[in-house]
């Protein structure tokens, strides 16, 4: 935890001074820009608590994940009048946040009673743990990190935008990039697929009380793209925000500069997930330790050793 927390402040605070230190001033168009981004991410989050805590239900701001930053993008775009580049970023996140919205919307994650849904399963095992029994510490929980830091993140994850405005002209190099993150969209989309297809058959097995053989047995995802990687659906969706930001670069000229904490707060974010994600996991399905040892987290190995336990037995 304390490794985490330290990652997290040297993130949030070395980052940028640096970043700042070797960066340009911003202009007085980013300046607005980022001033009327800011009001518009106080007033979600003030929402996003006040109706989590009166519905008890904390994926608030899971239903905004993939739409807030849409807002973002057009507001920039607008306040840009429209630069190209500006505009490319704009649809580029619209094609992300509209794919990961219908996959949410799937999931059962929104209703017409707004403030409903289906919320995700991790707040309600985080919830039971000993240090959130207390309703205050919950409270202060779900007020500065489920809706304040979040929704924050979702903020900085679309600053590179702000970053390229009045940058240098376009280049090949931005049409590289953005096919690049229109791939890293794609596998992300067959990932998710890849997913919800085994889930849903399995639980149809289950409603029917068939037995679960053959992969279906293991109880959880491990074939296709997750065979690769453990998280397939994460690595691609922390690629996306990287690539963004180097839309920033082409536009400044800095590799370094103050938009870069978005996508390295959310690599903090996925790595912690994760964890938590995989710490239920393991606990549930007596082989997933093994797939643990046998398949990378994120990154797909480039040499497959040919000693690497199987699951194959598990599967029968």
């Amino acid at each position: 935890m304390w490794k985490t927390v330290l990652i997290l402040v040297f993130t949030l605070i070395i980052v940028p001074l640096i970043a700042f230190y070797f960066d340009d001033p911003l202009s007085s168009l980013q300046e607005r820009t980022l001033f009327k981004l800011g009001k518009l991410y106080v007033v979600t989050a003030l929402l996003c608590f006040i109706v989590s805590s009166l519905s008890r239900n904390y994926s608030q701001v899971d239903k905004l994940w993939s739409i807030m930053p849409l807002a973002y993008a057009w507001i920039a775009a607008y306040e840009s009048a429209w630069e190209m580049r500006i505009v490319l970023m704009a649809v580029l996140v619209s094609i992300w946040g509209i794919r990961l919205t219908y996959n949410f919307s799937r999931r059962g994650g929104y209703s017409w009673k707004f403030w409903t849904g289906e919320e995700d399963y991790r707040w309600a095992i985080l919830r039971k743990k000993p240090e959130f029994q207390a309703p205050w510490k919950w409270m202060l929980f779900n007020f500065f990190f489920i809706s304040f830091y979040q929704m924050g993140l979702i903020l900085l994850m679309t600053l590179p935008i702000v970053k390229s405005m009045q940058g240098k002209p376009m280049t090949l190099w931005d049409i590289l990039l953005a096919l690049l993150i229109a791939g890293f969209v794609l596998i992300e989309t067959i990932a998710d697929q890849q997913q919800w297809n085994y889930q849903k058959e399995k639980y149809r097995r289950i409603n029917n009380e068939e037995a679960l053989t053959g992969m279906y047995a293991l109880g959880f995802t491990h074939t296709g793209l997750w065979a690769k990687v453990r998280h397939p659906n994460y690595a691609a969706e922390q690629a996306v925000w990287v690539a963004f930001y180097f839309f920033s670069v082409l536009a400044s000229g800095h590799w370094i500069n103050w938009s870069m904490v978005g996508c390295l707060l959310l690599l903090v974010l996925f790595k912690a997930s994760s964890d938590f994600s995989e710490e239920i996991t393991a606990g549930k399905y007596p082989a997933y330790q093994s797939y643990q040892k046998r398949v990378p987290r994120f990154f797909p190995k480039l040499i497959k050793k040919t000693t690497a336990p199987s699951l194959a037995k598990e599967e029968k």
